[in-house]
C-alpha cells in the first residue's frame, strides 16, 4: 500500500496561506551595534541601510552599553551555554539574581525566569489553573495566543468575557459558587490596538467573587511605572494581583519570560510546569544582560519619557497628514489599512521605495478587516525620522488609494 502524500498536505497548507492574503515573509536584517533603529536589509539587489519602525525592543535597550557589557563580559566568564536544564545542571548564579531583581522589581516574594515569554504564559496558566480544582478561567478574548494556549492546556473549564467589559466578566463570575477556584488572564496593554485593561475594576470584581488575577505586562514591562514594573506598578495595583507576567525581550531588550507571584506560587510552577523542568534554561549571559537591563530601568525614567514623548509626535505628524491612527493611550501606534493585500503592498512599497521597515498585521493576529501597519517609536527615532516617516506614509497612501482620515482645522 502506498504511503500518503505528505508533501502534498503541506503544500496544500502553504497554498491555503497564499489563496487567504496571509502568508507570511519576513525581511532578512542585521541589527548593527550602535545604530538602533537603522539597521541593514539584505534585499536580493544587495545590502541596503533601512529604518526599522516595528521593533518591540521599545526602548532599544537591546543595544545599551550596560546590557552588551554584560553580556559580553559574562559570556567571557562564564562560556555560551547554561548546561541544560535547571533539574540537571542546577541554578546558574546569574539567573537567581536576576530572579530577585525582578521579584523586586513587582514586590513580590519570588520570581521564575522562562525561555520566552510565550512559554512562561503557557506554562504557568496552565499549572496555576490545573493544580486548582474545577478551576474556572475567564479569559479576555483579546488575549495573547501564549495566554489562550495555558487555557487550553489547562483542560480547565474557561469562559471568555468580551474585550476589557467589566459587566459581561462580572456576569460571569456572578454566576458562578463563589467557592469554585477562579482565575482571571488578561493583558495589562494590549499590543495590536494600544489600548488598556481597567486594572483596578478587575481587582474590585475579582475580590468581590473571589477570583485570582494573572496579568500579562509584556507590552508595559520597562515602559510604565516609576521603576518599569508596567502598568499596574503606575496605578498601585501591584500587590492586588496575584500573578504577574512579563517578558525580557521588549522593554528590556534582551529574550525570556517569566512570572511574579508569591513563593507558594512560583515553586508551585516551578515543581510542576513541563514547560519550565524540561528545557534548558536561559544562559548566564542572557540572564547577566537581562539583569543589567532591569537595574537600568528601575532607576533611569529618561527611556520611559523619550518613548512617549516619540509616541504621542508620531501620532500628532501622522494625524496632520490624514493618516488613519488608530489612537490609543499607550506607545503602540496602529495605522488601519483593512484589507490583508493592501497592508502588504503597503509594506512592501516603504521598504523598496523609502527603506522604511514595518510588518503588516493580518489575520489571524488582528480580525479580518482590522488589517493595519504596526508602528512602535521609540526614544531613537528622531522627529526627523518621524517626518520621514509621514512623508514616506503620505506618498505610499496615495500611491495605493488607501483611504484616509479628515484632518480638522486648527
Amino acid at each position: 500500500m502506498a504511503k500518503p502524500a505528505y508533501g502534498a498536505f503541506f503544500e496544500k497548507a502553504v497554498e491555503k496561506l497564499h489563496s487567504e492574503r496571509r502568508y507570511r515573509v519576513f525581511a532578512d536584517l542585521e541589527r548593527v551595534n550602535g545604530r538602533f533603529p537603522h539597521a541593514l536589509w539584505h534585499s536580493p539587489e544587495g545590502v541596503k541601510e533601512i529604518t526599522v519602525w516595528c521593533s518591540n525592543d521599545y526602548l532599544g535597550m537591546g543595544q545599551h552599553p550596560d546590557v552588551v557589557g554584560a553580556m559580553a563580559q559574562t559570556a567571557l566568564t562564564t562560556g555560551a551555554g547554561a548546561g541544560g536544564t535547571r533539574n540537571i545542571s542546577g541554578n546558574h548564579h546569574p539567573i537567581v539574581v536576576l530572579e530577585e531583581e525582578l521579584a523586586d522589581l513587582h514586590g513580590k516574594d519570588a520570581a521564575l525566569v522562562f525561555t520566552s515569554g510565550f512559554v512562561s504564559n503557557e506554562a504557568a496558566i496552565s499549572t496555576i489553573a490545573g493544580v486548582l480544582p474545577d478551576c474556572l478561567i475567564l479569559s479576555d478574548e483579546l488575549n495573547h495566543a501564549s495566554m489562550i494556549a495555558g487555557v487550553r492546556h489547562s483542560g480547565c473549564e474557561k469562559k471568555i468575557f468580551r474585550h476589557n467589559d467589566l459587566d459581561h466578566l462580572e456576569s460571569l463570575l456572578r454566576a458562578e459558587d463563589r467557592a469554585r477556584p477562579k482565575l482571571i488572564v488578561f493583558e495589562s496593554i494590549y499590543s495590536m490596538d494600544g489600548d488598556i485593561a481597567p486594572i483596578a475594576a478587575i481587582c474590585d470584581l475579582a475580590e468581590r467573587y473571589g477570583a485570582m488575577t494573572y496579568i500579562d505586562e509584556v507590552h508595559a514591562v520597562g515602559m510604565y511605572g516609576a521603576r518599569g514594573a508596567g502598568v499596574a506598578e503606575r496605578e498601585g495595583l501591584m500587590d492586588r494581583i496575584d500573578v504577574i507576567e512579563g517578558t525580557l525581550a521588549k522593554g528590556f531588550g534582551v529574550v525570556g519570560g517569566y512570572i511574579a507571584a508569591s513563593k507558594l506560587i512560583v515553586d508551585t510552577v516551578r515543581s510542576y510546569a513541563p514547560g519550565f523542568i524540561f528545557t534548558s534554561t536561559l544562559p548566564p549571559a542572557v540572564a547577566a544582560a537581562a539583569c543589567a537591563s532591569v537595574r537600568h530601568l528601575k532607576t533611569s525614567s529618561v527611556e520611559r519619557e523619550a518613548q512617549q514623548r516619540q509616541a504621542e509626535t508620531a501620532k500628532r505628524v501622522l494625524l496632520s497628514r490624514g493618516l488613519p491612527v488608530m489612537m490609543g493611550d499607550t506607545h503602540i501606534v496602529p495605522l488601519l489599512v483593512g484589507d490583508p493585500s493592501l497592508a502588504k503592498a503597503a509594506s512592501d512599497r516603504l521598504l523598496e521605495k523609502h527603506r522604511i521597515y514595518v510588518q503588516p498585521i493580518n489575520f489571524p493576529t488582528v480580525p479580518r478587516g482590522t488589517e493595519r501597519l504596526r508602528f512602535t517609536p521609540t526614544p531613537f527615532h528622531s522627529d526627523d525620522l518621524i517626518h520621514n516617516l509621514a512623508d514616506a506614509l503620505d506618498e505610499v497612501w496615495s500611491a495605493l488609494q488607501l483611504k484616509r482620515i479628515s484632518v480638522a482645522a486648527e
